[in-house]
């Protein structure tokens, strides 16, 4: 038994701090206080900026094929745009085509950061960091603002907003600064932290179950249970590639619900 512990012992297991940070690849650790520039690129950016160039390059490459019948590239892309199509009918309706590019390019940057989750050496989902997810919650909220005082006046988008129709005139003391708080602080950082929360919490299972099948083939004893966690590795990988598809959709969706809303309050 004595031994066994000391074989597991020996095994280095990752810090915390691993988990989620990583060092730059030039400029430096913009965390560290000696000078490290500001724009240093680690491993977060870099997947981000092939997140959002793969993309680009996939419907740039659709884009100059003309086949009537879609084949590689251009049935992805069409299959990707029929897809976020539908999100914008159940969402926001006809009046929605004009967002299109927008919910898109969410939907695939979002995907393919996530994907990264599965990738061999790189491991890490660009979205078990905050700043992406913020960033997109942002934009929606944003946009949903700018869509509901275009479409209803910028007095009766926040009336609308913020005011209940039949409601005792008592109640709106508690009820307005209630809608206030859930509409425009609380929705987009939830709105955020779905995706950054679920992205960091199948991170971790990957690397647990990675590390525990390590330091179960160091322990030759305890090699008898490594097929199980394993198997278990194999599982959660499988499903890690599910949530990042599930997360992309969830977060179009939402901020298609959020557009439709603003544009169509009485939906």
């Amino acid at each position: 038994m004595s031994y066994t512990l000391d074989l597991i012992a020996q095994v280095e297991f990752p810090k915390p701090a691993n988990l989620t940070e990583w060092p730059s690849y030039f400029g430096g650790n913009p965390w560290d206080d000696d000078g490290a520039s500001f724009f240093a690129l680690n491993k977060i950016g870099l997947i981000s900026l092939i997140a959002m160039a793969l993309p680009l390059g996939l419907f740039f490459l659709a884009g100059t094929k003309k086949a009537l019948v879609p084949r590689g590239v251009q049935t992805i892309a069409e299959s990707a745009v029929d897809f976020i199509k539908d999100i914008i009918d159940q969402t926001i309706g006809p009046d929605g085509k004009p967002f299109l590019p927008l919910l898109l390019s969410f939907f695939t940057f979002i995907f393919v950061g996530n994907f990264f989750e599965v990738i061999p050496t790189f491991q890490m989902p660009a979205n078990a960091r905050m700043a992406n997810p913020l960033i997109l919650a942002l934009i929606t909220f944003v946009t949903f603002i700018a869509v509901g005082i275009k479409h209803q006046g910028l007095f009766t988008y926040f009336k609308n907003t913020l005011i209940i129709p039949g409601l005792p005139f008592a109640l709106h003391f508690l009820v307005v600064p209630i809608e206030f708080l859930s509409t425009f602080l609380i929705r987009p950082f939830s709105h955020a932290v779905r995706l950054f929360a679920n992205m960091l919490a199948g991170h971790i299972l990957l690397v647990t179950f990675g590390v525990l099948c390590i330091a179960l083939f160091a322990a030759n004893p305890l090699a008898i249970v490594l097929p199980f966690s394993f198997a278990m590795l194999v599982a959660l990988t499988a499903f890690e590639m599910f949530v990042a598809f599930l997360q992309a959709y969830i977060f179009t969706l939402l901020a298609g619900v959020y557009i439709g809303g603003a544009m169509h309050p009485d939906h």
